[in-house]
């Protein structure tokens, strides 16, 4: 069926449809539509963001495997992980991951936006991307050099200062590292407090932060449980979208553009899906070819985390209160009477960043923190007192591939992310597992350990670190660069983030990323599509 066939005249006309309506398509259905101009339909395919947990801080825990918001994909089993598969949750509804994430606002370190700048993309580095950071945000310590306030994004400072995250800061001082009352500032190098994106105690996902106040406009239309199937063409230019919604297949037109922001994993299955991307794999599943892009899939990017989990002395974790359903119930209590206490914890409190070698120009690993405990993250915590830190690469070498399986949408595609296949990666997790170890063994945190439960005394050599790496490293939930910006034969996107070959269509999220930036994922993405909306609204004129 070619695109001519599948519009009629009959199908509703849109200046702009966005598929996907998470950390970047929120954002731009809220300014895309803000002037009242241009009319705008975004396209979800989970639901609403009812779920009270999504709410909740601490409900990342709950959503982690609740696949009614949450998409849930696996790796294919990855060859450098004793063949493990290793889940991948991505959020489906409303605020897309920024529903269901960890909730810390880290941008990453200037020299990521500079070395995307190095790599051709003008207008990407530090100086040209920091408006935009603090034009989205609305940081509770006020405006500064680095800082905005007045933008739709809450950024709050953590609400919990427990005793072992103090503690856990008061050690990787005593071993060397600066403290750092600001990741996002002057520089990143440090241990300090993680911030998050929370109100009053509360998730400030891109659906309530940017969606909310937009959702009342009439030239704004929001359709939840509404699967993009494919973007609809006529030759090279992108005219509509299909999408299925309940057991209706419908269809939209546009008069501007489409922009796809369905995320690292669903923008290049979108794509793949619509016959943009590799030739072969697009014949092999039956759908003509509208451009051989081999580079859309390509380039997928993740971050690894390896945790390390200590046993407590005192009886002052997450886990004890989980476990003792009284103070279970005051916990609960205390939060919904005054959106205080363990509830409001995100998925790491208190944070580090350091380099594995002096010759590095700056940090290379990072250390997320938490007072609480599990074997498997979003699975039951320990039955004793325990609190976890973890290492994360920054910046692996190692690359993937996202591919469809089938041209069914609903078919999950295949990922491959190649973990640990470099031997710069291999040896970046070991050093790191080696500092963070210093770390907890230093003086400020002995009031608090009764010894090291995972992976314990039993490894202690190189080789025993990298083989716990293989059996017990995971996600950190960072995939980018599916459909990398750049001016090389495999880059998708252009720097304005059309897609290279095309029109009328743009893919804005993280999947655009040219690589995985030093620290978390959200605060970026929230940043790409604010630049990308400005983009959008100069080339209408």
């Amino acid at each position: 069926m070619n695109a001519n066939s599948s519009l009629a005249s009959t199908d509703p006309e849109f200046d702009y449809i966005i598929v996907g309506a998470g950390s970047a398509g929120c954002v731009l259905a809220n300014r895309l539509s803000a002037s009242g101009k241009h009319s705008v339909l975004l396209l979800e395919a989970g639901p609403k963001d009812s779920n009270i947990w999504i709410h909740v801080p601490l409900g990342y825990g709950k959503l982690f495997k609740e696949k009614t918001v949450n998409w849930m994909y696996q790796t294919e089993p990855e060859p450098e992980l004793k063949g493990r598969q290793v889940f991948q949750p991505r959020g489906k509804t409303l605020g897309g991951s920024s529903s269901i994430n960890g909730l810390l606002y880290v941008r990453g370190q200037h020299e990521d936006y500079d070395r995307w700048r190095q790599l051709g993309n003008t207008g990407w580095g530090y100086d040209d991307v920091l408006p935009y950071f603090k034009k989205a945000e609305n940081q509770s310590r006020g405006a500064d050099q680095y800082h905005g306030s007045g933008g739709p994004l809450p950024v709050s400072n953590m609400v919990v200062t427990d005793p072992l995250s103090k503690a856990f800061i008061d050690a990787a001082v005593e071993t060397g590292l600066p403290y750092n009352p600001d990741f996002n500032g002057a520089t990143q190098e440090g241990v300090g407090l993680f911030q998050t994106t929370t109100r009053n105690g509360r998730r400030a996902s891109t659906s309530v932060a940017y969606l909310g106040p937009a959702k009342a406009r009439g030239n704004l239309k929001v359709e939840t449980s509404a699967l993009g199937q494919r973007v609809l063409f006529e030759g090279r230019r992108a005219v509509g979208v299909e999408y299925r919604q309940g057991s209706q297949i419908r269809r939209a037109r546009t008069r501007k553009e489409i922009v796809l922001s369905s995320g690292a994993y669903n923008s290049p299955q979108l794509l793949q899906l619509s016959g943009v991307g590799p030739g072969d794999l697009l014949r092999k599943h039956g759908i003509d070819v509208v451009l051989d892009a081999p580079g859309v899939g390509h380039d997928l990017q993740d971050h690894m985390q390896v945790r390390i989990v200590m046993r407590c002395s005192q009886k002052i974790t997450l886990n004890d209160t989980v476990n003792h359903p009284l103070r279970r119930t005051m916990a609960g209590a205390r939060y919904a009477l005054f959106r205080k206490g363990w509830l409001t914890i995100a998925a790491g409190t208190a944070g580090a960043f350091f380099k594995t070698s002096p010759r590095l120009a700056s940090p290379d690993i990072q250390v997320h923190f938490l007072p609480f405990s599990t074997d498997k993250m979003g699975e039951k915590l320990h039955d004793f007192s325990g609190f976890t830190a973890s290492v994360c690469q920054l910046r692996p070498e190692s690359r993937g591939s996202l591919r469809i399986k089938s041209a069914d949408p609903t078919v999950p595609p295949e990922i491959r992310i190649n973990y640990m296949s470099t031997e710069t990666d291999r040896t970046t997790n070991v050093e790191g597992l080696k500092i963070l170890r210093k770390i907890l063994n230093a003086p400020a945190l002995k009031p608090f350990v009764a010894g090291e439960y995972d992976p314990g005394a039993k490894v202690s050599t190189d080789a025993e670190l990298l083989d716990y790496c293989r059996e017990r490293g995971s996600t950190i939930y960072h995939p980018t660069s599916t459909c990398r910006m750049g001016n090389d034969a495999l880059a998708v996107v252009d720097q304005r983030l059309k897609v290279r070959g095309l029109e009328g269509l743009r893919v804005v999220d993280g999947s655009v990323m040219p690589d995985l930036v030093s620290g978390n994922t959200n605060a970026p993405i929230i940043m790409i599509a604010e630049k990308a909306s400005d983009m959008i609204l100069e080339d209408a004129r």
